[in-house]
């Protein structure tokens, strides 16, 4: 399925934020989740999901974590593929699956362990050209993950706040091995994705010692050097919108500290309340 609105100025608000995101995951998704780092909201998954697929199509997540698109795409009847270069997560990933189907979802999911950077050896051959989302998440600023707890006499303790120790992880590169990994998704789109085809990407700026990295910006331009297109372009909100106009932040711990510490220090920072989700799309084949 091709996305119904041709016009990639066309920009568009998607409400991801309404339920916290405790509340997005609780029942749906094991509670060893939580050992991910950063995790896709369930409603921004179902959201893209059911507007760029159809029941019954395929559905491919290539840095697929606990497993989120995956889920989402079971509930809403899809078939999907989950790539993680971690076992770690694709044990998650795996059980969050099993509940899903527990819970009734009628789509199915298959995982398979490999790297982002070589999808066309990971994907087996019979997908290739058929598949018709690719949506994900990849990995960025770090220095907002993670758990905390309390821990008296100690002050607060981070955990759970890396991808993965291996140097190999695209998480643990620098932003040219970063956005040359993405680059190489977006050369093995052409070919596993079906004509016009859609990419989605959730992505937003971050802080890198102290200067604002337009991620989103340069995903925009790295994807016309690859030949895709920008199909379109939607802010996801990770804060509630109330009725009467406020909004509830949704901001992690760090975050929110991140900001406390800049503005004493004089830096008038805000907190970043949305995620930029870029819509590409492969060529679609004429005649």
């Amino acid at each position: 399925m091709t996305a119904t609105n041709p016009d990639p100025r066309r920009y568009s608000l998607i409400p991801a934020g309404q339920q916290h995101p405790r509340v997005q995951r609780t029942d749906r998704y094991t509670s060893a989740s939580t050992q991910h780092p950063a995790r896709m909201l369930p409603a921004l998954a179902r959201h893209l999901i059911a507007a760029y697929s159809r029941p019954g199509d395929t559905v491919l997540d290539p840095m697929c974590g606990i497993g989120t698109t995956l889920v989402e795409a079971a509930h809403l009847g899809r078939r999907s593929l989950g790539v993680d270069l971690e076992s770690r997560w694709i044990s998650l990933a795996r059980a969050n699956l099993r509940l899903a189907r527990q819970q009734g979802a009628s789509g199915t999911g298959q995982l398979f362990r490999g790297d982002a950077r070589h999808l066309e050896q990971v994907i087996p051959a019979d997908y290739h050209g058929r598949i018709s989302l690719l949506l994900t998440s990849p990995p960025y600023g770090q220095a907002t993950h993670g758990t905390i707890t309390l821990a008296p006499g100690h002050g607060v303790q981070k955990t759970d706040y890396r991808y993965s120790d291996s140097p190999t992880n695209l998480a643990n590169t620098d932003l040219d091995g970063l956005l040359d990994g993405i680059a190489a998704v977006f050369l093995s789109a052409h070919r596993l994705l079906s004509p016009g085809g859609i990419v989605a990407l959730a992505v937003r700026p971050f802080r890198h010692t102290g200067a604002l990295v337009d991620l989103p910006g340069a995903l925009v331009d790295l994807a016309d050097e690859t030949g895709l297109h920008l199909h379109a372009r939607a802010a996801a909100l990770l804060a509630a919108l109330h009725p009467d106009g406020t909004l509830v932040p949704r901001a992690t711990f760090f975050a929110r500290h991140n900001i406390r510490v800049a503005r004493a220090a004089g830096h008038p920072l805000h907190l970043i309340a949305h995620e930029d989700i870029l819509l590409l799309r492969t060529p679609a084949i004429s005649g």
